[in-house]
């Protein structure tokens, strides 16, 4: 299980600049599995906070309903611009379905605190055990691609 205090830990300047990327917009694309095992895009507010890395959603939502029947997922920052100039930021990992009332009105005053609102409804709550971080960001006349996966050390390439 690697939550998000562990990923900051295991690779800390990854870390704050992915977190960094989806916090700038406060917007992502979750990329989920249907049934059948073909894939599902939608949009999501993540929210970094206590450690961990939550995805609230509508009650039984499609993409809810994707996670509680396969909780791989990946996110990837909103894209703000064709030339990726803030960069591009990806996190893969599994879905951990909370239930835990003392978990539940933790990520509320979270939601609150970070945001100034409080939760409309909360109705599917998850948190994400990562296994891979990434980030792309374009650099002169080449892209830094800079990676994390579970167990392994932070890794940059340049491609030219």
């Amino acid at each position: 299980m690697t939550n998000w205090s562990a990923v900051e830990r295991a690779a800390p300047e990854l870390a704050a600049a992915v977190q960094g990327r989806f916090e700038a917009y406060g917007l992502a694309i979750l990329a989920t599995l249907r049934h059948d095992g073909s894939p599902r895009v939608s949009g999501i507010e993540p929210l970094f906070a206590l450690g961990e890395l939550w995805l609230g959603m509508m009650p039984r939502s499609r993409k809810s309903l994707d996670l509680q029947g396969d909780p791989r997922c990946a996110l990837h920052s909103a894209t703000t611009d064709k030339n990726v100039t803030d960069g591009d930021a990806r996190i893969s990992g599994r879905a951990v379905s909370v239930s835990n009332q003392a978990d539940l009105d933790a990520f509320r005053g979270a939601f609150t605190a970070a945001t100034g609102r409080q939760v409309p409804l909360l109705g599917d709550l998850y948190r994400v055990d990562v296994t891979e971080l990434s980030m792309i960001r374009p650099t002169g006349d080449h892209l830094v691609i800079e990676f994390w996966k579970e167990g392994g050390e932070p890794q940059r390439i340049e491609r030219r």
